[in-house]
């Protein structure tokens, strides 16, 4: 009955537009990070003989597998022993050999990379903030003669500050292992969390060797487009700068009023909330959104988030496909070790074919006439230069600057079992 009903609800015919974004990337970037390591101010932090321990994330950072190659080739040409230590808190299901394997999804191993990779969850405790939360930090990393972290400076999903993510997050969040992240992550609150980081970040540079960071920040087109290496002394007061200029480059949909957002794709390599809440308008915590619609259709999953469906909660209805898909440990270990997305990791209404789950969406839109609904779909918030929009929208689109119009309205167009082609 319920299957007869949707199959019955009309859909609205769809265009292909595409952004234009005015940031350029970085086109040599062997020469520009090569050049930010072979500076004066940090070179001369670089000695001949010392372990090095350099920090790589989880996320699908563009190039990060060359940056991390590269970085690790001026390492040696100075002297250097570098050794990669996954620092990703309570990614890859909070076990060693699963922290390897995302290292592995981004394209990071041994043999690329130039370093061995040495994967550990075992902690060193380095001290307590103010308020008495201990700071704890990778053994092995802890170890080295110097430390240099590689991150990615860009908003938050679920607090801000001066500092959201990038380098500070890394050396706490990331680096802090499972027990670390939890640890801190204890204390959260929207507008706390960013001073307590800072704190923690603090006892960490007081007592482990943190050469310098190097921050990357990207256009909208998920390109390299700002490389920089900062001196330890330097990152608190730079980092800020680099937040905002993410600001500026983060990709946006160019709509705020709407009835229904598909999205075609959801993981952890594209946010670490699955769909990044500051494209979406979605948030798990309490912060407002700048776009207004109804419904939030999730799709499927990436190959890349190896069953890991956090922050399908956030949609509305979703389908057999992607649920089918879910590794339930670790989104829920995610959650656990955060301790405020617990919505994130529900299961919204689910429909067995991505053609009922959209008409769904349609049909439970209050206050729209049939045939007026206004749909986006998008494949995931890291991919939005291209989208398509219902002909409802061709009017406003064609008013945008920035925003090509490319072809005529189509049918949705769908396989035997409704899955969109």
């Amino acid at each position: 009955m319920l299957e007869k009903y949707l199959t019955d609800i009309s859909l609205p015919r769809m265009v292909k537009v595409r952004q234009t974004f005015s940031a350029e990337p970085i086109t040599n970037l062997h020469a520009a990070v090569s050049e930010q390591l072979t500076g004066k101010e940090i070179a001369q932090l670089i000695k001949p003989g010392a372990r090095i321990a350099v920090l790589v994330g989880s996320r699908g950072i563009a190039k990060i597998d060359d940056i991390v190659a590269i970085t690790i080739s001026q390492l040696k040409r100075h002297g250097a022993e570098p050794f990669i230590v996954p620092a990703m808190g309570s990614h890859g299901g909070a076990t060693a050999e699963g922290q390897i394997e995302v290292l592995q999804s981004l394209g990071i191993t041994e043999e690329k990379a130039g370093a061995p990779i040495i994967s550990s969850m075992d902690t060193v405790e380095l001290g307590r903030t103010g308020s008495g939360l201990p700071v704890y930090f990778d053994r092995n990393a802890a170890g080295a003669d110097g430390i240099i972290p590689i991150a990615r400076v860009k908003p938050h999903t679920a607090f801000r500050y001066h500092h959201e993510s990038g380098v500070i997050k890394m050396l706490t969040i990331g680096a802090g292992k499972q027990r670390g992240a939890s640890a801190l992550h204890s204390r959260f609150s929207v507008n706390g969390f960013g001073p307590l980081l800072r704190e923690a970040y603090q006892q960490v540079c007081r007592k482990l060797p943190v050469l310098f960071g190097l921050a990357i920040v990207e256009n909208a087109q998920e390109q390299v487009a700002m490389l920089e290496a900062i001196p330890q002394q330097l990152i608190e007061k730079r980092e800020p700068a680099l937040l905002q200029k993410a600001f500026e480059l983060m990709p946006k949909i160019p709509f705020t009023n709407f009835d229904v957002l598909i999205v075609d794709q959801l993981g952890k390599n594209i946010s670490g909330d699955g769909m990044d809440p500051n494209i979406t308008g979605r948030y798990a915590v309490d912060i407002k959104g700048g776009l207004a619609y109804q419904r939030l259709v999730a799709l499927d999953l990436t190959p890349e988030t190896e069953g890991n469906a956090l922050g399908v909660g956030m949609a509305d209805i979703t389908t057999r496909k992607l649920v089918s898909k879910i590794d339930y440990k670790k989104g829920y270990m995610n959650a656990f070790t955060s301790k405020i997305v617990l919505a994130t990791v529900k299961i919204p209404m689910t429909l067995e074919s991505d053609r009922e789950a959209i008409a769904a969406a349609i049909q439970t839109c209050v206050c729209v006439e049939p045939g007026q609904h206004k749909v986006i779909r998008i494949k995931n918030t890291l991919e939005i230069s291209e989208m398509e929009i219902s002909e409802t929208l061709l009017t406003e689109a064609e008013q945008k600057a920035g925003l090509e119009i490319l072809g005529h309205p189509l049918e949705m167009n769908f396989d035997s079992k409704g899955n969109l082609l």
